[in-house]
């Protein structure tokens, strides 16, 4: 009996074992693990990036075919060193220090040697890389650009480097991946699936076939097309303008939150990032610290907003309820605080909503935001409605954008000023320059754009974004298509409308009339402040341009920040009214402006001294 049950314990630990090792190599042998075996080796099929067209189905960025030389550093034999250099076109201490990164990282899985070879450089290098054992040629496609605009919008793709492998497992060394803007935003859409090929080896490690039939072995998925909001002739237009200019430009349509336009000056080529002089001209762009073409002035960039703010404080006032739209106060060519005098433009008189937003009278905001503050008790509580209406124009935060970088800008809080005067110890005088879109509040152009497209929608907004279709298929994600409300009343943005309809029919942008296109804006003239030897020092006002249009059923709201640029209507609302009438008409009736906007440039003020460095308007840097 003891021999039979010990017989049978031993044929049960026996069937347990076969059948444990059996489920191990057929049923569940991952690729993690097939990787982990030194006989066998996985060969990659990379599938093309997908497409990306703009809003009118206009191809953006496709693909060109490229080549990278591949290294599996334990399957490397003795060779000529100073041949193979030459015929890769790098030198012997190049070659060396990548084969030992290769070594390091792993020395049986395959690196990239020399990236994205030429067509005509793989042509002379295919028959010879036989003479060299564990070389070989891999296919895989770069981007090829339709347009020398958009580069801050599509971004780039780059290698992956020791972070990203770290962060997803999916790469491996070599591989690209999207580094900034669309690319970066949409990287796991727009890269598709690549497949997966493994070949069993013998034990003189030469190739025997594909291991286990193929069984693992996967196909590449072709990543998907997607269609983005820009419009691609508004886009290169508006770079056009921006010639020897620099600022941003964001046109937005107010009816969906879709972004036409994202404009940042100055800009580069997107081409100069693809291929083997990527590192190279990268290098030469980040390193410009005085014109900044890689920093996107659209959405990073924080500057004072100037005198469309006024327009918010007018609702802001509306709401609480402290004016009507014919309350009037005086201009006495400016305003005081205490005994100090603050400046104005409009003339002077007596100024109600309509004349203060046309005229842009300084005085006519500065009364308007003491009556929001004097309905509360204490000054933190006024503080705390302004900041909570501000905000719910999408100001002093983040907009959740599609975009992967931005800046949030500022709305100040009690909190804030608490700081810098301590509690209780501050009023509505201390923070007037708040009133005029001076001050300590910054918005950045995209934020700005954002505000009049709820202007135009008279009390709403949908949040900013780039994306439209993915695999042509229309996109309807809630936070895009789910509008949000302002707090302010409906029926309170009428006469805001009306004056800033006003601003181009009487106003300070009377000029800049288009022929039949009714438009709704607000000019902006920024101070610009720095510190030379210590001394604050007043350099070329910034050019400020809000509008929509047209004003009844509007189809394009927009926001122009040009640095250095004069006065409101001067650069920022040439370059706007140029971009609204090309949007709505598709054509450009006044040659002569365009002309001009083209051909003139602000570098002889970028030239003068600090004004190309990073500078601060009233204390926060731009």
């Amino acid at each position: 009996m003891k021999k039979v049950l010990l017989s049978s314990i031993i044929v049960i630990i026996g069937i347990t074992f076969i059948g444990r090792l059996s489920y191990l190599q057929i049923f569940s042998f991952s690729p993690d693990q097939v990787l982990e075996d030194p006989a066998i080796k996985a060969i990659y099929d990379y599938p093309e990036r997908g497409y990306i067209y703009d809003r009118n189905g206009k191809l953006l960025v496709g693909n060109q075919p490229a080549y990278d030389v591949m290294v599996i550093p334990r399957e490397v034999q003795p060779l000529d060193t100073l041949e193979f250099c030459s015929l890769l076109g790098i030198d012997k201490e190049q070659f060396i220090d990548k084969l030992k990164k290769a070594r390091i990282y792993s020395p049986r899985l395959p690196s990239v040697l020399v990236p994205q070879l030429s067509k005509e450089d793989y042509a002379r290098l295919q028959e010879k890389m036989r003479k060299y054992e564990g070389f070989y040629i891999q296919k895989r496609s770069l981007r090829d650009y339709l347009t020398e605009s958009a580069a801050n919008v599509l971004g780039y793709i780059s290698e992956v480097n020791e972070r990203d492998l770290k962060k997803n497992p999916y790469y491996e060394q070599g591989e690209l991946t999207g580094r900034t803007g669309v690319e970066k935003q949409y990287e796991e859409t727009l890269r598709g699936r690549k497949g997966v090929q493994y070949i069993q080896k013998d034990r003189f490690n030469r190739d025997i076939g594909p291991y286990k039939n193929g069984i693992l072995d996967t196909l590449p998925e072709q990543g998907k097309e997607i269609s983005i909001t820009l419009d691609k002739d508004l886009q290169e237009y508006g770079e056009r303008l921006m010639n020897g200019k620099r600022g941003g430009i964001v046109a937005i349509e107010p009816e969906s939150g879709e972004i036409l336009a994202m404009i940042s000056g100055p800009t580069y080529n997107p081409s100069l990032l693809v291929g083997r002089e990527r590192s190279r001209n990268y290098s030469k762009l980040h390193y410009d610290t005085i014109a900044k073409p890689l920093f996107d002035r659209a959405i990073s960039a924080e500057g004072s907003p100037g005198s469309p703010f006024k327009t918010l404080n007018a609702l802001v006032a509306l709401q609480e309820g402290v004016i009507q739209p014919g309350t009037t106060f005086r201009c006495y060519n400016g305003f005081y605080v205490g005994n100090t005098k603050r400046g104005c433009h409009c003339g002077g008189g007596m100024r109600n909503m309509n004349s203060g937003i046309y005229k842009s009278c300084n005085a006519y905001f500065a009364g308007t935001f003491r009556k929001i503050y004097e309905k509360f008790p204490t000054t933190d509580e006024g503080m705390d409605v302004w900041e909570k209406h501000m905000k719910s124009f999408g100001l002093g935060n983040y907009l959740g954008y599609d975009l992967p970088t931005g800046r949030p800008g500022r709305i100040p809080g009690k909190t804030y000023y608490d700081k810098w005067y301590g509690d209780n110890r501050w009023a509505s005088s201390y923070i007037i320059s708040n009133s005029i879109g001076q001050g300590e509040v910054a918005a950045t152009p995209i934020q700005l754009a954002n505000m009049t497209a709820a202007i135009a929608n008279r009390g709403h907004y949908f949040t900013p974004h780039i994306l439209k279709k993915i695999g042509g298929i229309p996109i309807d994600l809630p936070q895009f298509t789910e509008a949000k409300y302002t707090t302010i009343d409906r029926k309170h943005f009428e006469p805001v409308v009306q004056g800033m309809a006003d601003v181009y029919k009487k106003g300070t942008a009377k000029w800049l009339q288009i022929p039949d296109i009714e438009i709704a804006g607000k000019t902006g003239t920024v101070e610009n402040f720095t510190k030379i030897d210590g001394l604050k020092t007043q350099l070329t006002d910034h050019s400020v341009f809000v509008a929509f249009a047209p004003v009844e059923n509007p189809k394009i709201a927009l926001a122009v920040y040009i640095e250095h640029g004069y006065y409101g209507a001067r650069y920022a609302g040439h370059i706007a009214s140029l971009l609204i009438e090309k949007y709505l008409k598709g054509e450009i009736t006044r040659t002569d402006l365009e002309k001009r906007m083209l051909e003139k440039t602000l570098e002889h003020e970028y030239a003068k001294p600090h004004s190309g460095e990073e500078f601060k308007i009233n204390e926060y840097v731009w």
